[in-house]
């Protein structure tokens, strides 16, 4: 059994695209494939069980039946009849979604089928580019086309599922070749400092079904690593590897793998563990095909991060134009991108920073005020510059040092999120206490927010497109090699570092 599955996002709402997708007799007016088409016996098109009879551009003829249609879900489902293909037992289905942004939607398109042996390479790259992804390009022509000659056009769509056919090696030279070997690891034996991440080597078993072997080209360092070496975050279990974000190529293929082909680029942000080392295996389903004009270093320091500072932006608290927003440690990863965001949505940005170097990188990133909290008062100044109305969210990721802060600094009706806790846990506070000014608390856990293709890939996008279209900007990250792990560790911790940190492999 081969299992194909891709999936894109459309720049039109669910309805447009369900409208053009649902009637089982449509095909030919918009995939490239299909020459003709016509339903059996004159059923109506969305009737379940009907026959559809087609004709390919190349003159091969092919049946399908339609087995489910739900209007509700936008879900149909489907399976192949009559073919001169060899596809046995296929069985396909299209699912939508809504994006939870903006008028976008989800698409996936998936299937299961027998091809022989001799052949399998060639019906997957069929199905998998000369159908679904052809599908996915044609889809998006038709909808340009019929879209109102007086709307906005709409911004080109990123490309984590790429359009053009990969360079697909023999499945031969792919499948089962892979044998166990050894690579290069950090290791954390018990929860601990920084002295706990030791530089050693471990064994790397071949891919399994559904895995790739992915070498490392750079992995990003970020708190949530701290976490989980600390033993914060219940993501590591000693002995075990940390990490959740690298870059990098494919380097073998396990068994029932489609969609990624050796030599391909790749990156991750997300759990499990184990992006520490030059080599992993990782399930196919926690992995983007990396766009060409995002280099390896960019998507290593910035995917995590512009994933974070996305649903914070748009999910945990949607940001409005007018909106006052107090963003701690704007230097910082994340903040450097919720700086330049949130100034990009409308907002009046206010931002801390620890020292004056710090103050006038923020302020280069476009921050309309900034705090140096090591001699300032920033709830006080918060206060001061909006005229006693406060903030209408703060975005917390200090924690300790903050927390009490961050609620003075919040109007009436303020929403604090705190999405971190770098200066240490915050504590015990009175619920009580935060009824004077009606306020809300959010602690969002990322992996809540990405933990499955249809949250993470919108995420993912939305931080690409905003780098193209320049909303944000990702400075070349600090690179520490991998055995030096543990010092750049102690400089995220001390604050010494700006931006981001990648390790080197």
């Amino acid at each position: 059994m081969v299992q194909v599955c891709q999936s894109t996002i459309i720049d039109a709402p669910i309805e447009e695209v369900w409208r053009v997708l649902r009637d089982f007799n449509g095909h030919d007016r918009w995939h490239p494939a299909i020459a003709s088409s016509e339903i059996e016996n004159g059923e109506p098109v969305d009737a379940v069980g009907s026959v559809r009879r087609f004709r390919l551009a190349d003159g091969g003829e092919l049946r399908e039946q339609l087995l489910s249609l739900s209007d509700k879900d936008f879900r149909l489902t489907y399976c192949l009849l009559e073919s001169p293909l060899p596809l046995m037992g296929y069985v396909a289905s299209i699912r939508l979604k809504p994006v939870t942004d903006g008028d976008r939607t989800f698409w996936e398109w998936r299937s299961d089928f027998h091809p022989p042996a001799n052949r399998r390479e060639e019906l997957v790259r069929l199905v998998t580019d000369g159908i679904y992804r052809a599908g996915f390009a044609a889809i998006r022509k038709l909808l340009r086309e019929n879209a109102p000659r007086n709307a906005s056009p709409a911004p080109a769509p990123v490309a984590i599922q790429r359009e053009a056919p990969p360079k697909v090696r023999p499945v031969g030279q792919l499948l089962g070749t892979a044998a166990a070997s050894r690579t290069k690891a950090i290791v954390v034996e018990r929860h601990g400092g920084p002295e706990v991440l030791q530089f050693r080597e471990i064994e790397l078993p071949a891919p399994g079904h559904g895995e790739v072997q992915v070498r490392h080209t750079a992995i990003g360092v970020n708190f949530i690593d701290v976490y989980c070496r600390t033993g914060y975050f219940k993501l590591l279990t000693p002995p075990g590897v940390p990490g959740m974000e690298a870059a990098g190529v494919v380097e073998a293929v396990g068994p029932g793998v489609t969609g990624f082909a050796v030599g391909q680029r790749v990156a991750y942000a997300c759990a499990p563990v184990g992006a520490y080392c030059e080599r992993r295996n990782i399930p196919t389903q926690l992995l983007l095909h990396l766009p060409d004009d995002i280099s390896d270093d960019i998507a290593a320091a910035g995917l995590l991060k512009g994933v974070t500072a996305s649903f914070l932006l748009h999910d945990v608290h949607a940001l409005k134009a007018g909106s006052v927003a107090l963003i701690h440690a704007g230097a910082g990863g994340v903040g450097q991108l919720l700086v330049q965001w949130a100034r990009h949505l409308g907002a009046t940005v206010i931002t801390t920073v620890s020292t004056d170097d710090k103050a006038r990188i923020v302020e280069r990133l476009g921050a309309h005020h900034v705090v140096v909290y090591s001699r300032e008062n920033f709830a006080d100044a918060v206060m001061q510059i909006t005229s006693g109305r406060g903030a209408d969210v703060v975005y917390d990721a200090v924690g300790n040092d903050t927390f009490g802060g961050s609620l003075e600094a919040l109007g009436v009706r303020g929403h604090l999120v705190s999405f971190g806790q770098a200066s240490g846990p915050v504590g015990e506070w009175d619920i009580d206490r935060m009824a004077s000014k009606s306020i809300t608390v959010s602690r969002p856990n990322y992996g809540h927010y990405t933990d499955t293709p249809e949250k993470l890939v919108p995420h993912a996008e939305r931080f690409f497109a905003a780098l193209r279209q320049r909303t944000v900007s990702v400075e070349a990250p600090a690179r520490y090699a991998l055995e030096d792990a543990a010092q750049a560790h102690r400089d995220l911790e001390l604050r010494r570092s700006t931006g981001s940190i990648v390790l080197g492999v």
